[in-house]
């Protein structure tokens, strides 16, 4: 049977990369619902193309040109965050791609778990936030959560047919980012420009930011404690700059599985739409002849301290983690904006996570009002 897929962030870069997924196999996909922030000309674009069941412009002063455009096509159209939030809750949507950047992702997650959509999760920012109510909640309401970054995507590949194999470790790979061999003196000069030229992913601008200061990682280590059930210490993060062993898990005999490939986001996407099945693609592929050399590292967090910052984050538990996200979102928006150097976020996020009231056990309100007030304080500091 064909699966319904809702894509949250459609416009953006795993979106469209989602919607190439679909393209290559109408067969098992068909688009119900599209959603999109300000891009109303591509959103637009893609719903003439798609014909889905009904789209969202976030920005509602948009809604009047999305909806002239569609209304022909008999494409509901609707405006506003909140719609956002409400369209997973569509009968006919199987599973939701939770593509939009950062927090805003949250809610609509959490409706569509609760009306027990699987969710294709390419939001960490959600379980990074709240993680703990949102695994519950899948739980109660027997909502399986896929992941699709592609860290996740080979751990979960890892796992399959390991039920009951007790993880002794997992091997997060990072690939560095562009700084890896800068010295630390001239990471405070770096720009915007050259933060945004990762070496192997193409990705959103938030998304390289942070690849390239190693919150993603630290963002990703937390994403992986609450999806495979494991601690923070079991969770090693390795850099590997060819990007092709996406990351591998060790059990408790000290085998380890990896899962290789060469960068492609549309492979985690594919297969977490597709689970169980593999379909077959016309992808390239990988060959251990174009790679005679695969090299690992560990992370040196005396010059990149947001890793450092996440561990502690998830240590300390209860809203911190939400802290330090909602702080993070504040400093990459500032340097994307030229307004923080690149070493002032990671002082910017600290200085929130010291300050900004801690909650031992939050409430999804309680995560709701620290992700405000982190954000007031942290725009405070620049």
């Amino acid at each position: 049977m064909k699966k319904n897929i809702a894509i949250l962030g459609s416009t953006g870069s795993i979106g469209t990369q989602a919607l190439e997924v679909i393209e290559s196999h109408p067969e098992s996909f068909t688009l119900e619902v599209l959603t999109a922030n300000n891009n109303a000309e591509l959103l637009i674009e893609q719903a003439q193309k798609f014909r889905p069941n009904a789209v969202v412009i976030a920005n509602e002063n948009l809604y009047k040109l999305v909806h002239d455009a569609l209304d022909p096509l008999d494409i509901k159209v609707y405006a506003g965050h909140q719609a956002i939030a409400q369209v997973v809750e569509i009968d006919s949507v199987d599973i939701v791609l939770g593509s939009l950047v950062g927090y805003s992702g949250l809610i609509p997650t959490i409706n569509a778990i609760k009306k027990g959509k699987d969710i294709a999760l390419a939001n960490k920012e959600t379980l990074v936030v709240a993680g703990e109510l949102v695994t519950r909640l899948a739980v109660e309401h027997n909502a399986r959560i896929l992941p699709v970054d592609s860290e996740h995507s080979a751990i979960f590949q890892c796992l399959a047919g390991e039920h009951n194999n007790p993880v002794e470790k997992i091997f997060l790979t990072a690939s560095g980012g562009p700084f890896r061999q800068l010295p630390y003196e001239s990471l405070a000069a770096v720009t915007k420009h050259q933060a945004l030229k990762h070496p192997n992913w193409d990705m959103g601008a938030k998304v390289t930011i942070d690849s390239a200061s190693l919150m993603n990682k630290g963002l990703e280590m937390i994403e992986a404690k609450w999806l495979f059930n494991v601690e923070p210490r079991q969770v090693e993060v390795v850099v590997h700059p060819q990007s092709i062993v996406h990351s591998a898990v060790q059990f408790a005999d000290g085998s380890v599985k990896a899962q290789l490939g060469l960068p492609d986001m549309k492979l985690p996407i594919l297969y977490a739409f597709s689970f169980p099945r593999r379909l077959p693609t016309a992808l390239p592929r990988f060959s251990f002849f174009d790679y005679p050399s695969l090299t690992f590292e560990k992370p040196d967090t005396s010059r990149f301290r947001n890793l450092s910052l996440a561990f502690e984050a998830i240590a300390r538990g209860g809203n911190i983690p939400c802290i330090m996200n909602a702080a993070n979102e504040v400093a990459v928006k500032a340097f994307l904006d030229e307004r923080i150097s690149f070493l002032g976020m990671t002082e910017l996020i600290e200085r929130t996570m010291e300050t900004v009231s801690f909650i031992k056990n939050p409430t999804l309100d309680d995560y709701i009002a620290s992700n405000d007030e982190a954000r007031a304080y942290a725009s405070s500091l620049l």
